[in-house]
């Protein structure tokens, strides 16, 4: 007797944020400069667009600690900048957030695709290990985070990035869901 095959879990049907909105607010912001690395959470609905878009100019790195300083050194001379990653990425670079933007109190603001962190579920309640462990790091470090998972979450990007440079501050946006394409 063969066993029938287990058919596959449903994953409920849930909503994205947008990824027009998002650089909407982002540009709303006053951020023109976007340093990143592709991550599959957010290359399709944010840095495929920004890179066709005027009005951001996108530094490509080939590494996250690189770009953290790249945005700390922009900082200097009032530009207002953000990096994109994937949270393996931004564990890779915690040392350079917390020298650059926590003992220099700098205001790195970054945005991090949440790689593996399936859509209906918390990053807490994740089964990927690498996505429940990056907020309580984040907490653990005194870094400032949100999460940007449901349409109206886009909201609040305006407000903590002006929050994270008027505090010289860092500022991460943990991506919890894929945004949705322009």
């Amino acid at each position: 007797m063969v066993a029938s095959p287990t058919p596959p879990l449903e994953t409920p049907n849930v909503a994205h944020p947008s990824g027009a909105r998002i650089l909407s607010l982002i540009k709303a912001a006053g951020v023109r400069e976007v340093v990143a690395l592709p991550d599959i959470v957010t290359s399709d609905g944010l840095l495929w667009p920004l890179s066709k878009d005027p009005e951001f100019r996108l530094t490509r790195v080939c590494k996250e600690d690189e770009g953290i300083s790249i945005c700390g050194a922009m900082s200097y001379n009032g530009t207002r900048a953000v990096m994109m990653m994937q949270q393996t990425g931004l564990m890779d670079s915690l040392n350079a957030i917390r020298a650059i933007g926590m003992d220099y109190h700098l205001p790195i603001v970054m945005f991090v695709g949440l790689q593996g962190k399936e859509p209906h579920l918390l990053p807490e309640d994740s089964e990927a290990y690498g996505v429940r462990i990056v907020q309580p790091v984040l907490d653990a470090m005194e870094i400032s985070h949100s999460l940007i998972e449901e349409p109206d979450d886009e909201e609040h990007i305006p407000p903590a990035i002006d929050a994270a440079y008027a505090a010289s501050r860092p500022h991460i946006f943990l991506i919890g869901r894929a945004p949705e394409t322009p």
